[in-house]
C-alpha cells in the first residue's frame, strides 16, 4: 500500500474531488470502505476518501465510519481534514458561510462509535475534540482567502437520514449549539482513538428546520456546488501549510497515553 501523510474525507458534493487520480481498494477488520483516491498536493501525498461513496450512495447513518478511519490508519495517515455540510442553528450563520467547529455534541443513536469494545478498557480524552494545529492552519488559510468564516462553533451530530424537526432545532439552539450535521460523529472520536489528528471544515448549506419553510437535498447540493471552489482552495492551502512532522502542539498523537483503565 502507498503511504500518505494527510487524508481528506469529503462529504456532499465532494465525491469527485480526486476522481481522476489513482484508486485504491483497502480491506479492514471492520469491512471495506469506499474506494480511496491517492494523489499529491504540493509535495505531500494525500488520500481522498468519499464518505458516502463515489456516487453518494451511502446514507449518513449507514456509513462504515470504523472501516473508513481504520483504512486511513493502515495507509499511515496521521492527519485528517473532514468536510461537512451543515445546517445553521445560530441565526447569525448564513448559507455558504465557512465554519470550523471547536467542539461537538453527539445525538446519534445506532452507530458503532469505538474501536475498543473489548478489553483493555480505553477511555479517550476529548477535552479538545479537534486537533488545534489543523484548526489553526484551516482558520489562517480561510482568513487569507477573505472568506466569511466562523472560527468557533459547536457542531451537533444527529442520526439522520431525515432532517431535524423545528422543535429539535429549537432545543439545540437553547442548548447553545451553532450548526447541525449528520456525519461528524463518530469520525472524530475514532480518529482520536487511533491517535490521528482530525479537524473539520464545514460549510453552511441551509438554515435548519423552522428557520426556513422547508428543506430539500437539492438545496444542500446546490450550495455545495457553489462553495466547492472555495472549500477546495482552503484544503489545498492547508495541506501545503501543514508541517510534514506533527509538532506535538495537540493532544492527538499521545491520545492513548494513560487512556487505559488499570486496576490499582
Amino acid at each position: 500500500m502507498k503511504k500518505a501523510e494527510i487524508a481528506i474525507i469529503g462529504g456532499t458534493g465532494f465525491e469527485k474531488m480526486f476522481a481522476n487520480t489513482e484508486k485504491l481498494h483497502v480491506g479492514t477488520p471492520y469491512g471495506i470502505p469506499p474506494p480511496l483516491f491517492t494523489g499529491k498536493i504540493g509535495e505531500k501525498n494525500v488520500v481522498f476518501l468519499p464518505r458516502h461513496g463515489p456516487e453518494h450512495s451511502i446514507p449518513p447513518h449507514k456509513v462504515n465510519y470504523r472501516a473508513n478511519i481504520y483504512a486511513l490508519h493502515q495507509l499511515g495517515v496521521e492527519r485528517i481534514i473532514a468536510v461537512n455540510a451543515v445546517g445553521a442553528i445560530n441565526k447569525d450563520f448564513k448559507p455558504s458561510d465557512i465554519v470550523i467547529p471547536h467542539d461537538f455534541v453527539d445525538f446519534t443513536k445506532n452507530r458503532p462509535a469505538t474501536f475498543y469494545d473489548e478489553a483493555p478498557v480505553i477511555h479517550i480524552d476529548v477535552s479538545q475534540p479537534y486537533c488545534p494545529e489543523i484548526r489553526e492552519t484551516l482558520i489562517g488559510c480561510a482568513e487569507k482567502l477573505g472568506l466569511r468564516l466562523w472560527n468557533r462553533a459547536v457542531l451537533v451530530c444527529t442520526e439522520g437520514p431525515r432532517f431535524e424537526t423545528p422543535a429539535e432545532i429549537e432545543m439545540f439552539r437553547r442548548l447553545g449549539f451553532d450548526v447541525v450535521g449528520m456525519t461528524g460523529v463518530p469520525e472524530v472520536v475514532l480518529a482520536r482513538e487511533l491517535a490521528m489528528c482530525y479537524a473539520v471544515l464545514c460549510f453552511v448549506s441551509n438554515m435548519a428546520a423552522g428557520m426556513q419553510e422547508r428543506l430539500t437535498p437539492k438545496e444542500v447540493y446546490d450550495i455545495s456546488r457553489r462553495v466547492q471552489p472555495k472549500m477546495e482552495q482552503i484544503l489545498i492551502e492547508t495541506v501545503k501549510a501543514l508541517a510534514v512532522e506533527r509538532r506535538g502542539k495537540c493532544p492527538c498523537a499521545n491520545a492513548l497515553k494513560d487512556a487505559r483503565l488499570k486496576q490499582c
